[in-house]
């Protein structure tokens, strides 16, 4: 992959990260007035944020090596 291709995944990344950061205040939120129903979505919000948060160290480690 060259390094283009490598700078727009890591901004396409960038911006899902940001909305699930978003997206889990919501969740909070709701949880706390009582609104959310699925009460599982947080967790796994919070896991895709870690995956998608290990997949920027990844390819950050491999142009450094």
């Amino acid at each position: 992959m060259n390094a283009t291709n490598k700078n727009t995944d890591i901004k396409k990344i960038k911006s899902e990260i940001s909305t699930l950061k978003k997206s889990i205040l919501n969740f909070k939120f709701q949880k706390s007035t009582g609104q959310l129903e699925k009460t599982s979505e947080i967790r796994k919000s919070k896991k895709k944020l870690a995956r998608l948060k290990t997949e920027i160290n990844k390819s950050i480690g491999e142009s450094n090596a």
